[in-house]
């Protein structure tokens, strides 16, 4: 990834500053605001068929997969996620290609432009402002009509029920990946009231794929498909074939799911279940009459990328393995993978955690006695103290090997670095700081 020229650093830094204006709306759950914006630019929407997916683990690695299968069969194709690691551009993609700094910003004039009736002026709009990610989302609508898509993956940003997202009347299909507890502080303090919310993007007649659920939960989404009539296809695990190699990494792994075999690309056992739910939803579009062969398949999904979740690098010479595993779910699938790859092996931590996350269950489920643990904080967001973690992570595992903060991150890289195998968690946003600021030339994760 080349150094920027000082205007297209300019433009970033303007399209940037437009949307941090919108932060201090905060997050306010509804569909009224996003429903105005859209009906104002002429319902985009509208014009882009859909598949829906949510779930509280899992729906980022469904959408990369759907996207590059979609692409792979020849579909000019959008895919719509969050958050981003590096930069905005990474949440609006056509065929794997991240939206322009022009488009963007072409995009958020027009969406300023019938919010306040003149561009740029968000404050006139007073209380009716939309979010950040009310705005961010109508732009992605706005750019996936204009470039006339023939299909968007959309991934819900938070819930379900009143996420920008769920503007929809009639998806193609939707997903629900997986229910846990996170973001119960906006969603529910239970599985069966969290799931209530996913739920909220089931419609009426519409194909439902559904993940392996906790029995609170998938009682809660039966109920909802019931009553509206939506058709459920629950997904088991896809099987799997070791080739022989002597190497245990997913690369020398084949899964099959409905009849359809294909390698696996991205680690992990909780893969099995993610394409699965993929391969799933591309056999009800096949149904709907979208032409999509099993060699589009196999190469779509022997393509994806779905950078900073399980996903191993190189930084100053020493293996890095890197992962979101931001809640105890996503923490359980990253323990169980390094169960299988390292067996009783101690690990090497480098853990940095927002303050809205639980610390004690994501330690309980990560950390073994001999581990090596480095803390350090988030920047530029509400992390955890590290001192504080530090203290938790004692109480949690007080047969650590060592328990060390830091005041940054590259500090607490090199550190960590130094006893393998190493591995670097607990927060998307300092996984993008890393690839962001400390390593910026890796043209396998990005190509922006």
């Amino acid at each position: 990834m080349s150094a920027p020229n000082s205007s297209y650093a300019s433009l970033q830094q303007t399209v940037e500053n437009r949307l941090q204006s919108y932060a201090r709306f905060g997050v306010d759950l509804g569909l009224d605001r996003i429903e105005a914006v859209l009906s104002s630019l002429g319902n985009p929407h509208h014009r882009v068929p859909v598949v829906h997916v949510a779930g509280t683990n899992g729906k980022g690695s469904v959408c990369a997969y759907l996207s590059s299968v979609l692409t792979a069969a020849g579909y000019k194709t959008g895919c719509y996620t969050s958050p981003h690691l590096v930069d905005w551009r990474e949440r609006i993609r056509i065929d794997d290609t991240p939206i322009s700094w022009v488009a963007l910003q072409t995009a958020l004039d027009s969406v300023e432009a019938v919010i306040s009736g003149s561009k740029g002026d968000a404050d006139a709009v007073g209380e009716s402002t939309p979010t950040q990610f009310e705005v961010f989302t109508a732009a992605a609508w706005q750019y996936f009509a204009q470039q006339q898509v023939d299909v968007a993956v959309v991934e819900v940003g938070l819930g379900g029920r009143l996420d920008a997202t769920n503007v929809c009347d009639r998806p193609l299909a939707t997903v629900i990946v997986s229910i846990g507890r996170d973001h119960w502080q906006r969603l529910g303090n239970t599985l069966a009231e969290i799931a209530g919310e996913k739920a909220g993007i089931l419609k009426p007649n519409v194909p439902a794929i559904i993940g392996a659920l906790p029995a609170a939960a998938e009682s809660v989404v039966k109920a909802r498909a019931s009553q509206i009539n939506a058709p459920l296809t629950w997904v088991q695990p896809a099987t799997e074939r070791l080739v022989d190699s002597q190497d245990k990494s997913a690369a020398d792994r084949m899964l099959s799911y409905g009849g359809i075999s294909y390698r696996q690309s991205l680690l992990g056992d909780h893969q099995r279940v993610n394409s699965a739910c993929a391969i799933a939803v591309l056999q009800a579009l096949r149904t709907q009459g979208w032409a999509i062969s099993d060699t589009a398949i196999a190469q779509g999904m022997a393509n994806v990328r779905w950078p900073g979740r399980l996903q191993q690098v190189q930084w100053q010479g020493h293996r890095l393995l890197i992962d979101g595993a931001h809640n105890q779910a996503a923490a359980r699938s990253l323990r169980a993978y390094l169960d299988r790859t390292y067996s009783d092996q101690p690990i090497t931590w480098l853990i940095g955690m927002l303050q809205t996350k639980d610390h004690e269950a994501i330690f309980k489920t990560l950390l073994r006695p001999g581990d090596r643990l480095h803390l350090t904080a988030v920047p530029g967001h509400l992390s955890a103290d590290p001192k504080s973690l530090s203290v938790i992570a004692h109480q949690v595992c007080p047969d650590l090997s060592c328990v060390e903060n830091h005041p940054d991150l590259e500090t607490a890289l090199t550190a960590a670095v130094q006893v393998q195998p190493t591995v670097f968690c607990g927060s998307l946003y300092l996984i993008g700081h890393f690839f962001g600021t400390l390593y910026p030339s890796n043209p396998s994760a990005f190509d922006l």
